[in-house]
């Protein structure tokens, strides 16, 4: 189904903004690689496809100016069929698209940027007591473009931006071609063979990992309470939103992600799990890269399953102390969340989330 074409302008003017606001949050070469991998979807280009180095930059430097127009420019409602909505009223907007095959997404992200996306629905369906919206090709979207996000009781899987970010971590593996946790998981989709059909085939399966992690943080929301959205919002753009953004996501994994993968038996799902764990997440959690090693070493997944078992409760304790820190100091608990995440190694005698003292008044 085609969006209307005044509800794409719409949706196209907020994703400016947000971008326009946001863009430059990033490091420049993170930025500069995913405004090359913008303009490559906004053209229609394939993923083999050499881009055009003159043009390319042209519209970099255009986009820019572009962006200068519109910063300071509030977002703007959306019109369907008559009736007025806020960008950010998703529920309501949906109820009116979803009989279209039609499915959008409003909402707040990491640094506190805002996200905007409409697409064709794929499918609709119920888990757990919340919506899972699958979407497929995308008419609107911004330069984040995030393959997964919840919103309320609401999930959103988005399987392009899933495609384009599985092409992207493919191809920096690519550059080194190291043997391990990557190199295993693409065995079993035949990218020797034919690389297209491969991925395609990867995007569905990893479509169900990217389902479970958000209804784990849905379930992670459920035992942390609307306390931490507010904390995230105060550590916006800080070390420490990060650490606990971190934290929860190793939450959500142990909750709901590892374990099905587990119980599933889904040797692929699970290695590029560990081909996809980076930065600060693999940083904070040594023992499940260890065990991992003892996969690879033994061919048996038992010590995943029981370093997943013993590390959940670390997490939500761990998560918890955030709290606790941000009802004592707000803002200021960045320090514990700073401190915590440098804290020494973890023992046998002291699990990773209790080393910390109470934070201070």
């Amino acid at each position: 189904m085609t969006a209307p074409a005044d509800l794409r302008a719409a949706v196209t003017q907020n994703c400016l903004i947000a971008d326009a606001r946001h863009a430059r949050n990033y490091t420049l070469c993170t930025y500069l690689l995913k405004m090359r991998e913008y303009y490559r979807w906004e053209k229609g280009y394939g993923f083999a496809d050499s881009l055009p180095k003159d043009e390319l930059g042209n519209w970099l430097a255009e986009r820019e100016r572009l962006w200068e127009t519109v910063e300071e420019n509030d977002f703007i409602p959306l019109s369907i069929a008559g009736t007025e909505y806020g960008p950010f009223e998703s529920d309501a907007i949906n109820r009116a698209l979803l009989p279209l095959r039609l499915v959008y997404s409003g909402g707040y992200g990491g640094h506190a940027a805002p996200h905007f996306f409409l697409g064709e629905l794929l499918k609709a369906e119920e888990r757990e007591g919340y919506t899972i919206l699958l979407s497929g090709d995308e008419h609107v979207r911004d330069l984040a473009a995030p393959p997964a996000m919840t919103q309320g009781r609401t999930v959103y899987v988005r399987r392009e931006s899933l495609r384009r970010m599985l092409w992207e971590r493919i191809e920096e593996w690519r550059w080194k071609s190291t043997p391990g946790p990557m190199e295993r998981a693409l065995s079993h989709f035949g990218f020797g063979q034919n690389p297209d059909a491969a991925l395609e085939t990867m995007t569905d399966w990893e479509m169900e990992s990217a389902v479970l992690h958000e209804l784990g943080e849905c379930r992670a929301g459920e035992l942390l309470g609307a306390d931490w959205n507010e904390m995230l919002l105060a550590l916006a753009s800080s070390r420490a939103e990060l650490i606990a953004r971190a934290v929860r996501d190793h939450l959500a994994d142990s909750l709901c992600v590892l374990p099905a993968l587990l119980a599933q038996g889904n040797a692929p799902s699970l290695h590029f799990y560990f081909a996809n764990l980076r930065g600060l997440r693999r940083e904070l959690y040594p023992e499940i890269r260890e065990a991992y090693r003892t996969v690879d070493e033994t061919g048996h997944w038992e010590a995943l399953g029981e370093t997943v078992e013993t590390y959940r409760h670390e997490w939500l304790a761990a998560a918890r102390l955030f709290l606790d820190a941000y009802r004592s100091e707000g803002k200021e608990c960045r320090r514990f969340i700073e401190a915590w995440a440098d804290r020494p190694g973890p023992t046998n005698e002291q699990p990773c989330a209790c080393v910390m003292p109470a934070p201070s008044a």
